[in-house]
């Protein structure tokens, strides 16, 4: 609780939601020698390098009342907003994707063992039904325009979606925006100083 109560100082996030966040990281070190989950370095900066990465998304979001999560993988950052949401928005509907069977096993546990409104699908992302997201997020999966192919899909006219990307970010924005109109804003990530979070609008084919 302290390591969790210490790296998270800077969010406002109560003493349950820090409660839930670490049985969900004693859960990531439990399963992470079987399914690696995150890399074997980083278990040693997981708070910071995982969670929060993955709370300062939120902090960039208009929750509406869908979330999608795309190639959920360990549950960052998806699992940890819809922990994090549960504070002030407990009625918002989560939703993860991941193919893979044995991390959303891990994903339920987490999602039974913290309470969180999480409904995990173990599908592939071209081939779940159309979800109708209000946002949409997805990290450390695939390039820009892949991803706007998942929001063409899955995201809302009017839905926001979130990406952090690291220090090739402006490479992949420009290589989207040969197919793709939309709009970025880049915030800078609290924990790279050269990596962002995009959050885009207006996702649409040119």
């Amino acid at each position: 609780m302290k390591d969790a109560a210490r790296a998270l100082s800077g969010f406002d996030v109560s003493r349950e939601t820090i409660e839930r966040l670490t049985i969900f990281a004693e859960l990531v070190k439990k399963w992470n020698p079987r399914i690696n989950l995150v890399s074997r370095n980083s278990l040693e900066t997981l708070w910071d390098r995982h969670f929060v990465d993955s709370l300062q998304v939120l902090q960039c979001a208009d929750l509406g009342n869908h979330w999608v999560d795309i190639g959920s993988g360990g549950g960052f950052p998806g699992l940890v907003t819809a922990i994090a949401a549960m504070d002030n928005h407990a009625d918002h509907r989560f939703t993860l994707i991941e193919s893979d069977q044995r991390k959303c096993a891990f994903l339920r546990t987490v999602v039974r063992e913290t309470g969180c409104n999480v409904k995990v699908l173990t599908e592939r992302i071209e081939s779940v039904d159309p979800q109708q997201a209000d946002i949409l997020s997805a990290r450390a999966l695939t390039d820009l325009d892949v991803l706007f192919s998942f929001c063409d899909r899955h995201l809302k006219p009017n839905g926001l979606a979130l990406f952090p990307k690291g220090v090739s970010w402006k490479k992949e924005v420009d290589n989207a925006a040969k197919q793709w109109n939309f709009t970025a804003d880049a915030i800078t990530s609290l924990t790279e100083p050269n990596a962002v979070i995009l959050k885009i609008r207006g996702i649409a084919r040119v």
